[in-house]
């Protein structure tokens, strides 16, 4: 069951709903795929997101809350019609963070801004820019193949779990996890980006979660995790936000 809450504006809303804000690539010596970063995706492409991914400033990144969420994008070709293609458009998720420098850089607060993989910024700028473009913005629905992903780690009783391919609003405002001997619910803390942690020893059981969106929509994920399971591994439930 999706239950629904008022979701709280955060952006800065202009030109009929689309948000101001900067963009530029990088990583371009890397694979797209290793840009997880700070949101802690290891592998984008195994977390559902492929290449069109982004590092977002600070008054984006909200302490890692903004993980996995989807953002449209168009450069600005009215401000910019040098660097700009006109008319092209991209959605990207949110993976990693930009830190600030704090002498007054694009990721510095409260600008807006986003760092893409370089195979993203160049679906909106041209080739041979390497700098700054002004870009529009607007939050968007995430539409992912297949259902929510839950990945396990720690060791003991210490259980990190990283959740991804998240549709809907993508990011996650909180979790819960309930193991099969279990009767009620027990709240997940947030460890680091899309980690997620309890000090429970979860082993030998089958589990649940519950996850609750930024947007307010909660589902429910039941026995997506068999009693088998061992640390290291991933696990993909048949349920998804839409």
């Amino acid at each position: 069951m999706i239950h629904l809450a008022r979701r709280r504006n955060t952006d800065r809303v202009i030109n009929g709903g689309w948000l101001d804000a900067h963009a530029t690539f990088y990583g371009a010596n890397q694979s797209p795929a290793t840009l997880g970063g700070a949101c802690g995706y290891d592998n984008t492409f195994h977390a559902g997101f492929g290449v069109n991914t982004a590092a977002v400033s600070g008054a984006l990144y909200r302490g890692g809350e903004a993980c996995g969420a989807c953002y449209q994008l168009m450069c600005n070709y009215r401000a910019d019609p040098k660097w700009c293609l006109r008319r092209s458009v991209i959605t990207v998720t949110a993976t990693n963070f930009c830190p600030p420098n704090n002498n007054g850089g694009w990721c510095d607060p409260p600008r807006h801004h986003f760092d893409m993989s370089m195979p993203a910024f160049f679906r909106i700028a041209r080739r041979g820019n390497e700098g700054i473009v002004p870009v529009l913005y607007r939050r968007v629905s995430c539409t992912r193949r297949g259902g929510v992903r839950f990945t396990l780690r720690g060791q003991s009783n210490f259980n990190l779990v990283m959740i991804s391919n998240v549709g809907g609003s993508g990011d996650i405002r909180a979790a819960w996890v309930r193991g099969a001997r279990a009767r009620s619910w027990a709240p997940l803390n947030r460890n680091w980006g899309a980690n997620w942690q309890s000090s429970f020893d979860l082993r030998n059981q089958k589990l649940s979660f519950k996850l609750t969106l930024v947007d307010g929509k909660t589902l429910e994920f039941f026995n997506v995790v068999p009693s088998t399971w061992r640390f290291g591994q991933t696990f993909s439930s048949r349920n998804q936000f839409s």
